[in-house]
């Protein structure tokens, strides 16, 4: 580990971020992976989560952390879909909202002329800079990081990096939501309408604390479940449309099975829809 690196170590909210890492890392091991994560491990390694991590106390404790690593492979295979198809669509500009450890820019193919925008604050993205120096990463299109913290005007900061709010974007909120209040929620959707050109799209997973409830603790990466305040709309297809988007919501089960990863387990529970969403603005 450089100097660099102890001098930023991992903390809050951004913490479980390393522990997203190392799901990752792990499921890049897989014969069959749904993706590959290069630096996931380069990550979780300078958080001090790879090769090993503490093991869960019993086998009810790794079923549970086994069923929060799924989620996880699943959200980001979800995602990765969703950008390629708005790439696709002729989208050039992708915001990471909260990017934390997310390598994107380094791993998926982007069209000629894409530009990506990292939002996080300073301490996420000094944390990451430094790991992607020491393994000499090369962005596949043009990256830019900006530091700010999403309570504050992070649109203005945005726009001063060069985002353009005329010409349609991708947004991605990845495991962000749940650590924010409702009315901070209401607000983040707000600001990115604001910023959203029509044939934008916007990639969001949601949660409820009943998955802490149901697999404990112990299951979620990093200080995730005290840091966890945000519960899942009733309706988020409604929730969103309210806002201007136009929205199809899936579960993690059901997107599970598409990518040929089913949950072999019964629900124990009925799952709420909706954890995955994709939006287009109209």
């Amino acid at each position: 580990m450089t100097d660099e690196q102890e001098r930023v170590q991992p903390s809050g909210v951004w913490a479980t971020a390393v522990g997203v890492a190392r799901v990752r890392a792990l499921e890049t091991e897989r014969v069959n992976a749904l993706f590959r994560d290069p630096l996931a491990a380069a990550f979780a390694t300078a958080g001090g989560l790879w090769p090993s991590s503490p093991p869960p106390d019993d086998e009810a404790a790794r079923r549970r952390r086994l069923a929060v690593s799924y989620s996880i492979v699943i959200r980001t295979k979800f995602l990765d879909d969703l950008l390629e198809q708005a790439t696709a669509a002729g989208v050039r500009q992708v915001v990471l909202l909260g990017a934390g450890m997310d390598s994107r820019a380094f791993r998926m193919d982007w069209p000629e002329g894409t530009r990506l925008f990292e939002v996080d604050t300073a301490a996420p993205l000094d944390f990451k800079a430094s790991v992607l120096h020491q393994e000499r990463a090369v962005a596949r299109c043009e990256r830019i990081t900006v530091a700010v913290d999403l309570r504050e005007d992070w649109p203005a900061a945005l726009a001063a990096a060069g985002h353009d709010p005329a010409v349609p974007t991708v947004w991605i909120a990845e495991g962000l939501l749940i650590y924010l209040p409702e009315d901070a929620v209401e607000l983040l959707l707000a600001r990115i309408g604001a910023q959203s050109a029509a044939g934008s799209r916007m990639g969001l997973t949601l949660g409820s604390r009943g998955v802490i409830e149901r697999f404990g603790a112990d299951a979620v990466p990093g200080s995730a479940a005290s840091l966890w305040v945000s519960e899942m709309p009733d309706d988020p297809v409604d929730w969103l449309a309210g806002h201007g988007w136009e929205a199809t919501g899936h579960t993690l089960r059901e997107c599970g099975a598409a990518y040929g990863r089913p949950i072999s387990a019964p629900p124990q529970r009925e799952e709420r829809p909706g954890g995955l969403i994709s939006a287009i603005r109209r």
